[in-house]
């Protein structure tokens, strides 16, 4: 049975506003954020103007078409990045490293002052790195340099193996024997499941199989994996007043291989990811990791389209755009 969607309202979120900040506050407006697709992002405004942000892991906030729970298959990589016990390992291994993410002010899952984990972190001031590279160039460029210095020290921060930082940090260990494994297994489903879907990728599924086959056998092995964001977009960095850049949507952070976040970040970056790159990425992957990452943004938002999603022209068009970038790995006839 599909979740009843709700937003919160004040009176909902009022004890998890006396929890954070004491009985001398008061919370006088609460407003949903856009871009949440897997949890609840609300505003909440104070009675001294003040503002915080309030994140809510629960069923009616998920737009995801999934029976999984929010920390799903944590052996799996690439399981839903979603929940408060990802989000506080998270959270605790960036500020290790000095990397900025919104502060931390209140974590409650005893249900207790709202029917599903909660977190309420610092409302960081100012705009996005997307906005700021679209509008003032002048005031990303500082931004960037700090960015490209933070993927630095994620990157040299080696895991003793691969996958989500929590299940790690617990001593666990992930399914599958590499991460290029992890990869190609995954691709290879998310082509299955995308040309259900489009008849243009139905045409062309044997020969992207065996493209994704070959791109994988030319990749060598590899031990050592850095620590990555993995949907790390202009979109999730924040900059404030001081022009730090400051992590947000960090669920995800696992030691894999870095060439995975830099698949990304080349995607999502564009022009500007030239200022980020790294001089020591596997180019073979970096390929690989590419094909892959377009087909999980086709075969993703198609997924997500199957619910109830507000912005679904958006979402069509990632798919679409991915689906034209995928088929240019088909060798010409």
């Amino acid at each position: 049975m599909d979740a009843v969607r709700r937003a919160a309202s004040r009176d909902d979120l009022d004890a998890v506003a006396r929890a954070a900040f004491g009985n001398g506050r008061r919370l006088t407006g609460v407003s949903r954020l856009r871009g949440g697709s897997k949890k609840g992002v609300y505003r909440l405004v104070l009675d001294d103007d003040s503002t915080a942000v309030a994140y809510i892991w629960d069923a009616s906030e998920n737009y995801w078409p999934t029976t999984e729970t929010y920390t799903g298959r944590l052996a799996d990589p690439f399981s839903p990045a979603s929940g408060l016990d990802l989000f506080e390992a998270a959270h605790r291994r960036l500020g290790q490293l000095g990397i900025r993410t919104p502060r931390l002010l209140l974590a409650d899952r005893s249900g207790s002052r709202y029917p599903a984990d909660v977190a309420v972190v610092e409302d960081v001031p100012g705009d996005n790195l997307e906005s700021l590279l679209r509008d003032d160039p002048s005031r990303a460029a500082p931004a960037m340099a700090r960015l490209a210095e933070a993927l630095s020290v994620m990157r040299r921060h080696l895991g003793p193996r691969f996958g989500k930082v929590a299940l790690i940090d617990g001593g666990g260990s992930s399914e599958g024997t590499s991460c290029e494994q992890v990869v190609l297994d995954r691709a290879f489903d998310d082509l299955t499941e995308a040309a259900a879907r489009d008849a243009r990728l139905a045409a062309s599924y044997d020969r992207l199989r065996s493209v994704l086959g070959d791109l994988a056998a030319r990749v060598r092995k590899r031990s050592r994996h850095g620590l990555v964001h993995g949907e790390l977009g202009p979109d999730h960095v924040l900059v404030d007043r001081n022009g730090q850049p400051v992590l947000i949507d960090i669920e995800g952070l696992m030691f894999f291989d870095v060439e995975w976040e830099h698949a990304f970040l080349r995607l999502r970056f564009g022009d500007h990811y030239a200022g980020l790159r790294s001089a020591d990425l596997d180019e073979h992957r970096m390929t690989f990791y590419t094909l892959a990452m377009h087909l999980s943004l086709v075969a993703g938002p198609l997924r997500l389209l199957d619910g109830d999603f507000p912005d679904r022209d958006f979402m069509r068009g990632i798919a679409e755009h991915n689906l034209r970038e995928t088929l240019t790995f088909l060798p010409a006839s």
